[in-house]
């Protein structure tokens, strides 16, 4: 076998996790699981010269070519390899993806529960559901919701993967508390309308019989689209069985399903009219629903608790007031009551965007 090649670690995902003793470890001990697993499972890395590894969040993703194959697609040659810093989304992963197994979501080909190591089907990186019209991304998303929805049965994987309704008694606790610790960062009312969805839906939730499998952090950028694929709404060129899109990075959870429905709301703000945008993103939680089969009323209360449990976790960060104002914006519009005071939806940051900028476009 010839030598491993080294692999660029990007500097972002240094950065980031250079800021903790258990991230600068895991950083020290990156290249060595690479080459590990690149070994172990004779990968080839798949990377342009002086090209870095893509990687999101938590951790490094390296397209990579199977030793089995030639690269021309077949016999699985295209793949990546995924290694995240050790985390209670990347520990269950590879559960999830197995349980889904191939269909709505990226296909597992290979596994290392300890280290976080995943061997994945090798998506387009470049087209996801962000790329394509809103009106064209309802219907992809319902599609890959649908698909997504498993219903629990005797593989062992499920009891790794929590339930939605012990989180939202966990929430009855916590979100008091952390409300008062932060100063009541918003009006009480508010926090009331997320606490009795927690009530509600948690205590209906675990009698409902309705339990699925949930992909939890189901935004517009975790949904891909598979290599040859010309567009939504064909097969054309997709592997034999699986839809042309397919969902990455699951928050797997057990429940109501339209405890998904969330993310997509709380991105794309920017789209939403100049005119009467509350209605519109009401209406836009009503349209999701309807293509993936779900109750929107359900949904509006399961986004309403979300952005409220964001929120606090943004008033307790510096330099987050854009996302704190996009997380009250969304929360008290699905609450019937958008606090004033706040940005044109138009105006907010996106998630994930460097909220210095946000500050700076503000003045």
């Amino acid at each position: 076998m010839s030598p491993i090649p080294d692999v660029p670690i990007p500097p972002d995902l240094s950065r980031r996790y250079s800021r903790t003793p258990d991230g600068r470890a895991w950083l020290a001990s990156l290249p060595g699981l690479i080459g590990q697993f690149l070994e172990q499972w004779e990968l080839l890395p798949d990377l342009e010269p002086g090209a870095l590894p893509w990687n999101g969040h938590g951790g490094v993703v390296i397209p990579v070519r199977r030793r089995d194959g030639d690269g021309s697609g077949g016999n699985g040659s295209l793949a990546v390899l995924k290694v995240a810093f050790p985390h209670e989304e990347a520990t269950r992963e590879h559960h999830a993806l197995a349980l889904w197994g191939g269909h709505g979501a990226v296909r597992l080909l290979a596994a290392d529960a300890g280290s976080c190591a995943l061997l994945l089907e090798r998506l387009d990186a470049c087209r996801s559901l962000l790329d394509v019209p809103l009106e064209t991304a309802v219907t992809v998303w319902g599609g890959v919701v649908r698909q997504l929805s498993v219903v629990p049965d005797d593989r062992p994987g499920w009891q790794e993967i929590d339930h939605v309704a012990a989180r939202a008694e966990q929430w009855s606790d916590e979100l008091p508390a952390t409300w008062e610790q932060l100063a009541r960062p918003f009006p009480r009312w508010l926090l009331e309308a997320a606490l009795e969805v927690c009530q509600t839906r948690g205590a209906v939730g675990r009698r409902s019989g309705k339990d699925v499998l949930v992909h939890a952090d189901l935004h517009y950028l975790n949904i891909l689209a598979r290599p040859g694929v010309p567009g939504p709404g064909t097969r054309q060129d997709a592997p034999a069985g699986l839809e042309p899109y397919a969902a990455i990075d699951p928050q797997p959870m057990i429940g109501e399903a339209e405890f998904a429905v969330a993310p997509v709301l709380w991105n794309r703000l920017r789209e939403l009219p100049q005119q009467d945008p509350g209605r519109a993103l009401l209406a836009r939680c009503g349209d999701f629903s309807a293509a993936a089969g779900l109750d929107a009323e359900t949904a509006r209360q399961w986004s309403l608790v979300r952005e409220v449990e964001n929120a606090l976790g943004y008033a307790s960060q510096r330099h987050h007031d854009g996302d704190l104002a996009r997380s009250l914006w969304v929360a008290s519009t699905l609450a019937g009551r958008t606090l004033p005071g706040l940005p044109a939806p138009q105006e907010l940051p996106g998630p994930g965007e460097d909220p210095a900028h946000w500050a700076e476009d503000r003045r």
